[in-house]
């Protein structure tokens, strides 16, 4: 079953037990896989589908951050909520060791001597961790093997 229909099936479920919550996170998720694939004219595959989710986790982890920033819990809350809906469709991710050997491996690949074959290592490396690792980190993970 693709990731795709997961969603419809999981959107039925939520509409036959009456959570609302699920239901209209569902929804929102649906709306934003349609847009990209009405935008695009194509059909999102489980990659793309991922890298939808990805970009809505990011959005409500900012808007947790700035509700609770201003004191608003009640909303920062909800957000929440949609995160841990959101993040059921993501894979499994990864742990420091497994992402630190594939960093190793990516390096050592591409012969990465200095900051400037950090692109080359990404390249490598982005699609075996795409949704599976905060890439922001792995930067961060690079940078320091790099550089050392």
């Amino acid at each position: 079953m693709s990731l795709k229909q997961k969603i419809t099936e999981d959107m039925k479920a939520a509409m036959r037990t009456g959570d609302t919550k699920q239901r209209d996170t569902i929804r929102l998720l649906q709306a934003a896989i349609k847009q990209r694939e009405v935008d695009e004219r194509i059909v999102l595959d489980d990659a793309a589908v991922i890298a939808v989710i990805e970009k809505m986790l990011k959005q409500r982890k900012d808007s947790i951050a700035q509700y609770e920033a201003a004191q608003r819990l009640d909303l920062a809350n909800i957000e929440k909520e949609e995160v841990a809906i959101l993040s059921t469709y993501m894979p499994q991710a990864l742990s420091d060791s497994e992402i630190d050997a594939l960093i190793t491996g990516a390096i050592s690949e591409t012969n990465a001597a200095s900051m400037q074959d950090m692109g080359k290592v990404m390249a490598i490396l982005k699609p075996k961790l795409a949704g599976r690792a905060d890439m922001g980190k792995v930067s961060a993970l690079i940078k320091a093997k790099i550089s050392a």
